[in-house]
């Protein structure tokens, strides 16, 4: 389970249908800005700047509001306080729906996938004694967190914490993808690490994506449309000589160093990846089997 935010590099590219594919004079908008606390950019082909502003003012809004429920770094957002009062009244409903995947998965991996991994995170992190570490790994249990719709608590107020950052951004792709289709954009690419494709290139090719390994090269490349992958590597951002951004709640060793993962959402792509990192090789594939339609693309 990730307990540190990836940079991400936001790209959105969009093709409206009013214009054919070909069509040498299609307009393009361009922007460029921050979301996730990242570089951040947006093309819309077929649009003018001035017909793409009211999609991209919503987009920004949106990306926001998001990160006003999921982020571990802004102080008000609902998992903020969640994690600093140890209760969160009346959750988002996108929080709730994250927090039932989380579910899903846990089950799945048979508890490798587990969000109340923050206090061991944080513990490494901190450079804690290892009595420390060991007090921080007897406060993980995904299964004592109790979820309701009203009113979502955690076991140990001030103790216990949740990080959603092994699936928060693939939830967060999900909806911004959902937000240009509903803007009348069917043939999208949404890329924040984990990437979502709607539909097709204005060629009316399936979009083509690359999985990069560890050096950034890539050693992959897959056609997708109506579809999302998300790509996990165990050896990333290292805080420790031996312990990875990625932590196995069950205090077993990774065994997968690169694990891409597609699947009918981003959200499931990104939690199925980082969630096979960490999961034994003879158990990857039973819980890929878990989820409908989610498929295996890079295990190195």
């Amino acid at each position: 389970m990730t307990a540190l935010s990836r940079r991400r590099f936001l790209t959105m590219s969009a093709a409206c249908a009013a214009f054919p594919a070909g069509a040498n004079s299609a307009p393009t908008a361009h922007w460029h800005g921050v979301a996730l606390g990242a570089s951040a950019s947006l093309r819309l082909e077929g649009l003018t700047d001035t017909q793409a502003a009211p999609i991209i003012t919503a987009v920004e809004a949106e990306v926001n509001r998001l990160e006003n429920i999921f982020s571990l770094y802004r102080p008000q957002s609902e998992l903020s306080r969640l994690n600093r009062d140890g209760q969160l009244p009346a959750p988002a409903p996108e929080l709730l729906n994250v927090l039932s995947l989380c579910s899903a998965l846990h089950e799945a991996t048979d508890g490798v996938f587990d969000p109340s991994v923050q206090p061991l995170w944080s513990a490494l992190a901190n450079g804690a004694t290892a009595q420390e570490v060991h007090s921080a790994r007897k406060s993980i249990g995904w299964s004592r967190v109790l979820i309701g719709s009203d009113m979502i608590r955690l076991p140990q107020p001030g103790v216990s914490a949740l990080t959603l950052n092994g699936i928060a951004q693939g939830a967060i792709t999900d909806r911004i993808a959902a937000l240009l289709a509903s803007h009348g954009l069917r043939d999208v690419l949404v890329n924040m690490g984990e990437i979502a494709a709607l539909g097709h290139r204005q060629d009316g090719q399936a979009w083509q994506v690359g999985l990069a390994g560890t050096g950034r090269e890539v050693l992959k490349s897959i056609e997708l449309s109506d579809r999302a992958v998300a790509t996990s590597d165990a050896g990333n951002l290292m805080l420790t000589d031996d312990q990875g951004h990625i932590l196995n709640p069950q205090d077993e060793v990774a065994t997968n160093h690169i694990v891409s993962v597609s699947a009918p959402s981003a959200a499931i792509a990104d939690g199925l990846s980082t969630a096979l990192c960490a999961l034994p090789e003879t158990r990857v594939d039973a819980a890929i089997r878990s989820f409908p339609e989610a498929r295996k693309e890079m295990y190195i």
